[in-house]
């Protein structure tokens, strides 16, 4: 077997065990500890805020690495998620190998492993988010055949103290360059610390959003990542957020993935990128177009997006960006490359495979298939969704298309291929449904439609009834219009939810 094709690999542990990270085993991870002088074990999971939590371990023997690999720790669930009481929430920690990564920033050699949740009798916990969308997978799997794969985009604002030199034009931020704007060697560093744990990763560039104001300069970027099983990419997102933050530290600034930071400027979002597989083939597409099983999967989605909201949109201050004429939706619909729709499948080099031997008169001209990079985007999460379960709803959308009657009759209902915040297409705009406007109104929507989600015992009631209740207590039902002309009161909201997700 050629090894060599781990020599390049970013992340340490799969260069030394000379195997890819699915194939990691507890005595690869002591091996790995044993031989590049690890101190320390570090347990990460997430919880109910989104959060990576820690767990800190000074490895103090063999026997003692052995027996924390081995058999996990207690963990307090009442403190971690308001879902669960505290008589009777003691949870275990157990560590999935696949996960571990070398910490990019510990000062003490140190090893990082992600963490599921069991219950007392040793179970999977039913209710972790991680192991929901699991379940969501696995009922998608079961029930229909067809598996998915997804990716995500971090979109987020560096805020610095100002900075007077080559100012970049308000809101004409995208894709530039140094020295207009600041932080690309920031966000070099985080994606260079990524790529160290294992995550894929697409590509990085600034975004739209710049502006200053009396003290502060605010830079938007993003950081893209590659399709992968669902519950890679999840992961991949969650460890991507803390290490972002982990490297704003270090350079002193603030990183926010808050959906608003102030009226009139570009918000943030957390995209979400799917494509349905079969047989480890990608079938987005057939002969070019969009296939009858992605419309099927699209239709299912629309048809709870309203719901998924209560897990992609979580704060009030979510719904300050989900407002017309922006490129963030508000309309339940799907298009090939509209911006203006919840769900839009962008260009996928259908018919544009010999562009490289035109651009390039010395490469001779081929035929390739690039279906593979087909996919399709889901546009209204922001940094605030709980990662797990949005992933998971959107896999209980796919499935639930499916099992749809006249699945495909929708999807046709509510595709558009025209811009329908436009004036002349205004009759359009009025025949789709809407997004919920505040977290009661998501809330709502998914307690109307709980039982889709309940279905082949994938989410538990007690999960959708506290995350309904906790967006039910932000009483935020009108608070965009009671707020929106008060600048002082809006930026209030901003900083509470400044570090959200």
């Amino acid at each position: 077997m050629d090894n060599s094709i781990y020599n390049l690999n970013p992340n340490p542990l799969v260069r030394f065990l000379q195997k890819p990270a699915k194939d990691f085993t507890k005595t690869d991870i002591i091996h790995y500890i044993e031989n590049n002088d690890i101190k320390m074990v570090n347990f990460r999971y997430v919880g109910g805020d989104g959060r990576l939590k820690a767990l800190n371990f000074v490895i103090q023997s063999r026997e003692h690495l052995d027996t924390i690999l081995s058999t996990g720790e207690r963990v307090d669930g009442s403190s971690l998620f308001n879902f669960l009481e505290a008589g009777s929430s003691d949870l275990y920690v157990v560590p999935r190998f696949k996960t571990a990564f070398l910490n990019p920033f510990a000062e003490t050699p140190t090893l990082d492993i992600l963490c599921s949740y069991y219950d007392k009798d040793g179970n999977p916990l039913d209710s972790a988010p991680e192991n929901i969308m699991r379940k969501a997978h696995q009922a998608l799997v079961d029930k229909t055949g067809y598996s998915m794969e997804v990716m995500g985009e971090i979109e987020y604002y560096v805020i610095s103290e100002k900075d007077e030199l080559y100012k970049a034009t308000d809101q004409k931020g995208y894709h530039e360059s140094a020295p207009f704007v600041k932080w690309e060697q920031l966000r070099i560093d985080a994606m260079m610390a990524m790529a160290q744990t294992g995550a894929l990763l697409k590509y990085s560039h600034s975004e739209v959003g710049n502006f200053s104001d009396e003290e502060h300069e605010y830079e938007q970027n993003e950081v893209e990542f590659l399709p992968t099983n669902v519950e890679d990419a999840a992961d991949q997102l969650i460890i991507a957020k803390w290490i972002l933050r982990e490297v704003g530290y270090q350079y002193g600034v603030t990183i926010s993935y808050a959906p608003k930071i102030t009226a009139g400027k570009a918000g943030s979002g957390l995209h979400i990128h799917m494509r349905p597989m079969k047989d480890g083939k990608n079938v987005t597409l057939e002969n070019g177009k969009v296939s009858d099983i992605s419309r099927k999967v699209i239709a299912g989605i629309l048809d709870i997006a309203p719901a998924l909201s209560a897990f992609g949109n979580t704060i009030p201050t979510s719904y300050f960006r989900l407002v017309p004429h922006q490129e963030a939706p508000t309309n339940v619909c799907w298009g090939e490359r509209n911006r203006s729709a919840l769900i839009r499948v962008p260009l996928g080099w259908v018919g544009a495979s010999d562009m490289v031997a035109n651009a390039n008169p010395l490469e001779e001209p081929h035929d390739m298939d690039f279906s593979d990079k087909a996919t399709f985007e889901f546009r209204c999460p922001d940094g605030s969704a709980d990662i797990y379960l949005l992933i998971a709803g959107l896999c209980v959308g796919a499935r639930h298309g499916f099992e749809m009657p006249e699945g495909l009759e929708f999807a046709k209902k509510t595709y558009v291929d025209v811009n329908i915040f436009d004036e002349k297409h205004k009759a359009r705009q009025t025949e789709l449904a809407q997004l919920p406007y505040s977290c009661k109104t998501a809330a709502e929507y998914l307690l109307k439609q709980a039982e889709i989600f309940k279905q082949h015992d994938v989410f538990t009631d007690g999960l959708l009834q506290g995350t309904a209740q906790k967006l039910m207590d932000y009483d935020d039902e009108n608070l965009r219009e009671k707020i929106a002309p008060n600048k002082e009161e809006t930026m209030k909201l901003v900083r509470r939810f400044l570090h959200c997700g």
